[in-house]
């Protein structure tokens, strides 16, 4: 492929080269030009502002180009195809955020009198109802605000249970094919962390924990499927060795997609485990958020679940904000201000509800579906991490890649100019160069083909000693490749004339 044309105006076709909304405008120029108000009365007290406040100045066509041209630089699931491992980034149904729009859901008020409510109270007991249901387990702590909140909350009830028993117990077991919050979230509970390693397939090394486990083992967190895409086959022995010395069973429950309508993690001897509303029940993922992580938990650890929660007492759904309401209960008190990611619940709940139980299976085995096309179509020119089928998501080393002069990273950009979002890179960590692809339930066949052939080809090139042109990649884009290393360590969070300079290229 040659070099792409150079134009005087930097722009290429109608991908349009923007600078910097501080590089544009002048000081003089305004969007709002208001008269100066007569008879005024200066308040400021002497605080008048000395010098420039540092703004761009900008008509308001230029400041409407500016940000939606940057927008359109965004790639995003209605764009087209993210297979990133272990973050879930599907389709979400426009009806779910027509429901969390509605009036009467979406502009609510959370210190609005219990008796105006009502609606939005069943909207939370009925998800919680759902979540139990799907789980098997008989309660669910609806307010942490994501996965590691979630994380944080079951780890609270278990330490909770285990104070309550008179008992002082100092570690936490972790398997290296865990998420990598379940470690820091048991650290910040107070606890000494402790890997586990994995076995050949990929799964907790089953005699490696019994080693470990003893009467001062609080809990084990397993994440199931794990990160490397794979159904935690020894899960009943795993809770049942946990069980046997009185430790807990948290089990992360990301990557419920891949098993939701099918397993209920209560059957397997788990205890609690957390939610991702915003990965399995297809409400946004992204950005930073927004997000929702209920945790559902065992009737053990139900009585230390934090406030507020939902009851249903003749018909009327009440919100028990204080311990004494429940004499049975000894809550952790609140985890969040208010009521929980409610915008979340209410996505979720149409999502479910539209759904069906016959859909949830049927998405989460479409789900498991894809990610082993992707391996069957694949395996011939790329090397799977590990033997026989995997779950939702499919992981590959970079064996093939080896003498090549060509990484995962080059991989992963030379992608992009392929116009597809890369996949996960070098996660999970027991995997070399790890490339983790997760297409989930929402794509077509012919999506899917169209990205296996584009990773074919690509792979046929890295060996066909193409190497520098990965090393460019991509080439395509509004910007080229960055020192991303730089930008991290060093970044420039604060726009000056000189800080341009400085600025990782």
């Amino acid at each position: 492929m040659s070099e792409p044309e150079r134009t005087f105006s930097g722009h290429r076709g109608l991908q349009l080269e923007e600078a910097l909304i501080f590089e544009q405008g002048s000081p003089e120029r305004t969007a709002v030009d208001l008269p100066q108000p007569a008879n005024r009365v200066d308040r400021l007290g002497g605080l008048q502002r000395r010098s420039a406040i540092g703004l761009p100045g900008l008509s308001e066509p230029e400041v409407v180009r500016h940000y939606t041209r940057l927008s359109q630089k965004n790639y995003c699931i209605d764009s087209g195809l993210y297979p990133l491992g272990s973050c879930t980034m599907k389709h979400n149904p426009r009806l779910n955020e027509k429901v969390a729009r509605l009036p009467g859901l979406g502009d609510l008020h959370p210190l609005q009198p219990v008796s105006t409510v009502q609606g939005a109270l069943e909207v939370i007991h009925t998800c919680a109802h759902w979540l139990m249901t799907l789980t098997g387990m008989p309660a669910v702590a609806m307010s942490p605000a994501a996965g590691a909140h979630g994380e944080l909350v079951g780890l609270m009830t278990i330490r909770a249970a285990i104070e309550d028993r008179g008992e002082r117990r100092a570690r936490v077991l972790v398997p290296e094919s865990a998420h990598g919050t379940n470690p820091a979230t048991a650290h910040a509970c107070g606890y000494a962390v402790e890997a586990i390693p994995a076995n050949a397939r990929g799964r907790v090394d089953l005699e490696a924990l019994r080693a470990k486990l003893d009467t001062d083992v609080a809990a084990i967190m397993v994440t199931n499927p794990n990160t490397c895409g794979l159904f935690e086959s020894d899960v009943i022995e795993i809770a049942a060795a946990a069980h046997a010395v009185g430790a807990f069973f948290y089990c992360d429950g990301a990557n419920f997609n891949a098993i939701v309508g099918r397993v209920r993690p209560a059957d397997l001897g788990i205890d609690c485990m957390h939610i991702n509303l915003h990965k399995t029940f297809s409400t946004p993922h992204g950005g930073g958020g927004p997000g929702s992580g209920p945790v559902v938990l065992t009737a053990e650890l139900a009585r230390y679940a934090p406030l507020p929660y939902v009851v249903c007492e003749s018909g009327r759904y009440l919100l028990i904000e204080h311990g004494a309401d429940d004499p049975d209960a000894r809550p952790l008190g609140r985890i969040k201000g208010f009521h929980g990611q409610f915008g979340m619940f209410t996505r979720a709940l149409a999502y479910m509800m539209a759904m069906g139980a016959d859909g949830l299976r049927q998405a989460s085995g479409d789900a498991v579906l894809n990610a082993n096309y992707i391996m069957a179509r694949l395996k011939d020119v790329l090397h799977p991490a590990f033997p026989g089928p995997c779950m939702h998501e499919v992981v590959f080393d970079d064996t093939t890649l080896k003498d090549t002069g060509v990484s995962t990273l080059d991989l992963a950009k030379a992608l992009i100019d392929e116009g597809f979002h890369p996949m996960t890179m070098y996660f999970p960590l027991v995997v070399h160069g790890a490339m983790l692809i997760e297409p989930t339930e929402t794509e077509s066949l012919e999506t899917l083909d169209l990205f296996i052939e584009t990773m074919r080809a690509l792979v046929l090139r890295a060996k066909a000693g193409e190497a520098a042109a990965f090393h460019q990649a991509p080439r395509l884009t509004p910007r080229r490749r960055l020192d991303e290393t730089a930008a991290a360590r060093r970044p420039v969070l604060r726009w000056q004339p000189a800080a341009i300079d400085k600025a990782a290229e």
